[in-house]
């Protein structure tokens, strides 16, 4: 029985992953008639199309969608095998860019100190923060990026993941708002009783704080949603809105902006701590490059402590 080619595997995951001959042609460096007959090959050896034409381009077949996932962590897996050993690595030699998707909270408080860390060490490495619109995993399967950061989510039970540090919620205002210049004790109706302005990329309105109020019987008003942290402080600012920020994005706004115009206070009700975390998928994990920058990420994670002011 003959060996397969394993090269056609490599000209198959090109190909779905670009979906056109003459995309994948350019990948691998080949031109788009010899993309051709190695499509030609693969529906040879696979016994099915893969590819067939919708008009002006080409659509998977069921069975080249099935293979997709598949092909692509094989593919991975055979170049992972032929580079340098983890101990062979020189960081200060690597070219390569590497996705990273984090919500802005972490980019604002971490985001300077982790590009000017790898810039030091691997000049030719180049970070590229990808939104964070919301917690699927595909991208991490499908390769579309390398590291994801944040809360765990519903991330898959394949995934590797590491915690970096605890955070928690606090309470922003203007400077000179009623609620901190009241007498007395911080309480959870007086709390309540503000009106509010919250964070959430879903638009969702309620979280683990209005839980912990409709343990009391309390409910709050909020009359503004936004997607990103920033947002809510820029308004917090302006208004007598009461915000929910994180210590983490908090201790850099300070850091930056020493007279933001903002004061925070604990929260009068408990709330679970926030634990952000690396997560990466088991094709990565271990891979030189990616293995020194999720090193780099905890270090520079570590570094940091924050308090509310």
């Amino acid at each position: 029985m003959a060996e397969p080619d394993l090269n056609l595997l490599i000209a198959l995951d090109a190909l779905l992953t670009d979906g056109t001959v003459v995309g994948a042609a350019r990948r691998l460096g080949l031109s788009a008639s010899a993309m051709s007959r190695t499509l030609s090959r693969l529906r040879a050896a696979t016994g099915d199309p893969l590819l067939v034409r919708a008009g002006r381009g080409l659509a998977p077949t069921p069975r080249a969608m099935e293979l997709r996932e598949r092909v692509q962590h094989l593919s991975q897996e055979a170049r992972a095998v032929l580079r340098p050993a983890p101990g062979a690595l020189d960081v200060g030699r690597v070219e390569q860019t590497i996705t990273l998707r984090a919500n802005d909270g972490f980019v604002e408080a971490f985001a300077a100190r982790l590009v000017s860390a790898v810039a030091a060490a691997a000049p030719g490495v180049r970070l590229r923060f990808a939104p964070k619109a919301d917690k699927d995993v595909r991208p991490l399967r499908e390769g579309q990026i390398d590291l994801e950061i944040g809360v765990l989510g519903e991330t898959g039970p394949e995934v590797r993941r590491q915690a970096l540090f605890r955070d928690r919620f606090i309470g922003v205002v203007r400077e000179g708002h009623s609620l901190l210049l009241a007498e007395g004790k911080m309480t959870p109706e007086r709390y309540a009783a503000c009106s509010h302005v919250v964070v959430s990329r879903r638009g969702r309105p309620t979280g683990p704080v209005d839980d912990a109020l409709a343990a009391l019987g309390l409910s709050r008003t909020v009359v503004a949603v936004v997607p990103s942290f920033r947002a809510a402080l820029s308004i917090a600012r302006a208004s007598d809105l009461v915000a929910l920020m994180t210590t983490a994005f908090m201790g850099s706004v300070w850091e930056h902006e020493p007279s933001a115009g903002v004061q925070s206070f604990a929260l009068p009700v408990p709330t679970p701590p926030i634990v952000v975390s690396q997560m990466w998928h088991p094709r990565l994990d271990v891979d030189p490059v990616h293995r020194w920058l999720r090193g780099v990420v905890v270090r520079v994670c570590q570094e940091r402590s924050f308090a509310h002011r």
